[in-house]
């Protein structure tokens, strides 16, 4: 297990998080990103609830029209739907990937939220080393690909 995880792996990450996650208030002229955040994904919300309900029809995806296979997004809209109805089995099973990003979303809202309203110290990373980011980059990346390889074997 050494082979792959240095003896000081957990003391070297707590010292990158330390030197990398502030909480801090806002700076003067600094760009409120909770604020952008919360507004941006709120209004994303509320426009698709008034388009499902005026009955408007939802896009199609174009790269299945195409190829026939799903794209990595494939089953966002019935996610979406099925988390409106409070299914989350069928949520999940539509698409994996996007369930995890909605929840995301809805976490970072209430994060928004109790910053804005009861004015927290804002949390920001800063100064993540490079190793840092490129592992980062990985797991989204092979996320995606796992996700897409269950979309393409459950089609």
């Amino acid at each position: 297990m050494s082979r792959f995880w240095p003896q000081s792996f957990p003391h070297s990450t707590m010292q990158i998080l330390r030197r990398s996650v502030h909480l801090r208030p806002l700076a003067p002229k600094e760009t409120d990103f909770e604020f952008l955040f919360l507004v941006v994904s709120s209004v994303g919300a509320a426009s698709c609830f008034v388009w499902l309900s005026a009955g408007l029809p939802w896009p199609g995806c174009w790269f299945r029209r195409l190829t026939g296979l799903p794209c990595p997004t494939c089953g966002a809209t019935r996610t979406a739907l099925s988390l409106a109805h409070g299914d989350l089995t069928a949520a999940w099973r539509h698409n994996p990937l996007i369930f995890v990003c909605y929840a995301g979303i809805t976490m970072l809202d209430l994060y928004c939220a109790a910053v804005l309203l009861f004015q927290f110290p804002r949390l920001r990373l800063a100064d993540l080393p490079s190793k840092v980011k490129r592992c980062l980059c990985v797991l989204v990346l092979a996320a995606v690909a796992l996700n897409w390889l269950y979309l393409l074997t459950n089609r």
